[in-house]
């Protein structure tokens, strides 16, 4: 699929530390013809200029006030819709290529705090204990409110390595949470995978960035060949997955599905509008597919998510997602700045636009936390005793090891009632046969 140099189609929320990872495409704006000028308003406009020139308390540069008129404008069509200056525009491109500089969260606002909508894998704030629908009241000493996402963004950016103090509100919570976390260069590797039992793998999507369709296919091999032969059923998560370049989630859709319409946009003319369709083959050959999705699941999660429940290809399990079903389009200004501008909607292929509704799990999980019984000492056993014989069939301690890789439900409540549906799934398709 050819990317326009000129401009960027993307779907995704608010911004991130680095910034942006937002559902990117191949869909190119149009230069519409200039509609008649609103002679009134534009004199109203020039006259206000005017006396914030003449009458504002301090001197402000004429630049400054424009920027901020385009700001206030496109911030008020929508949350989605963004001016960009040449230095966030430049960050926007270089996040999806999966490498930059920040925290590793995606971030929005909301009510006048910065509300987290996911962390990102093996990123700072990640490991810091950032969760989704986490709201940042203050960062360091400066509290949020009055602040715009970009001034917000702007104080938690800083160097590799440098520290920075959040102070969180979080559901649950009695007293706002301080969060300290050290500043890094966010490489995402935005697949994973592993054997969670024979015949049965993950694969776990942290974000959409460019290479994700190829990183994929790369898991996938590695999965067939650490199982020597194809698996019976595999749990592909999407939790806590903000978005990313809509190629990707095409790409990752068209992974699992031999054919139809992966995601079709519309916007107000025909020029914005375009439909995405499944070539031929199934990485997994038909075996069954289960995706787990939450309320930090969006946009490009909900493209792959959308697209395999359509077609009946996977069963959804977990909670209702974001509901980001808004595309948007950037577009290159002269001065090395951009404006994201929403232009269009997308839809799943039975035609579901699930803008602010997100979409319904065919399973749903709720958040339960599961903790392991104290059943007292362990039972002394023959493997205990000193001077054993090992079992002819093997040495003990690797069955030990294996068995300590399985899916256990403190570990991930969610993923082990996922195993357990996706072997359920296997033996019914194994029948079938």
């Amino acid at each position: 699929m050819k990317q326009s140099s000129k401009t960027l189609a993307v779907l995704g929320l608010g911004m991130s530390l680095g910034l942006g990872l937002s559902l990117t495409s191949g869909v190119f704006a149009t230069k519409q013809q200039p509609a008649d000028l609103p002679l009134d308003e534009l004199q109203s406009f020039v006259e206000i200029l005017n006396r914030v020139q003449s009458d504002y308390v301090e001197d402000i540069g004429d630049d400054a006030l424009l920027e901020n008129a385009i700001r206030g404008m496109l911030s008020g069509l929508d949350p989605h819709s963004a001016y960009l200056d040449p230095e966030e525009y430049k960050e926007v491109t270089v996040s999806t290529s999966g490498k930059f500089g920040g925290l590793g969260i995606e971030v929005q606002m909301q009510d006048g705090a910065v509300l987290v909508v996911a962390p990102i894998d093996d990123t700072p704030a990640k490991r810091a204990g950032i969760q989704p629908g986490d709201l940042i009241v203050k960062i360091d000493d400066t509290p949020v409110k009055g602040m715009s996402l970009t001034e917000a963004v702007r104080q938690m950016r800083g160097e590799p390595g440098t520290d920075i103090e959040l102070t969180v509100i979080r559901e649950g919570e009695t007293q706002p949470l301080l969060v300290d976390i050290t500043r890094d260069i966010i490489r995402v590797r935005s697949v994973r995978s592993r054997i969670l039992e024979p015949e049965y793998g993950y694969l776990r999507i942290s974000t959409f960035t460019g290479n994700t369709g190829k990183l994929l296919n790369e898991e996938i091999n590695k999965l067939l060949k650490e199982n020597k032969g194809d698996l019976r059923g595999v749990v592909l998560d999407l939790r806590t997955n903000p978005g990313g370049v809509l190629n990707a989630a095409v790409d990752v859709s068209d992974a699992f599905l031999e054919k139809g319409t992966i995601v079709s946009i519309k916007g107000r003319n025909g020029d914005n509008s375009r439909s995405f369709n499944a070539r031929p083959g199934d990485r997994l050959n038909g075996a069954p597919l289960v995706v787990l999705v939450n309320e930090a699941s969006a946009s490009a999660s909900e493209i792959v998510a959308g697209a395999l429940q359509d077609h009946k290809r996977a069963l959804l399990v977990g909670a209702k997602t974001f509901g980001k079903g808004s595309v948007q389009t950037i577009m290159p200004l002269p001065n090395q700045a951009a404006i994201k501008l929403t232009t269009a909607r997308y839809y799943t292929p039975d035609g579901r636009s699930i803008q602010a509704k997100g979409i319904e799990p065919d399973v749903t999980i709720d958040r339960v936390k599961v903790e392991k019984r104290d059943s007292g000492p362990k039972p002394i056993g023959e493997s205990d005793l000193s001077g054993r014989l090992d079992n002819e069939d093997g040495d003990t301690s690797e069955a030990d090891e294996a068995e300590q890789n399985l899916v256990s439900p403190e570990q991930d409540f969610a993923l082990y009632e996922a195993l357990n549906i996706l072997k359920g799934m296997a033996v019914m398709e194994q029948a079938r046969r």
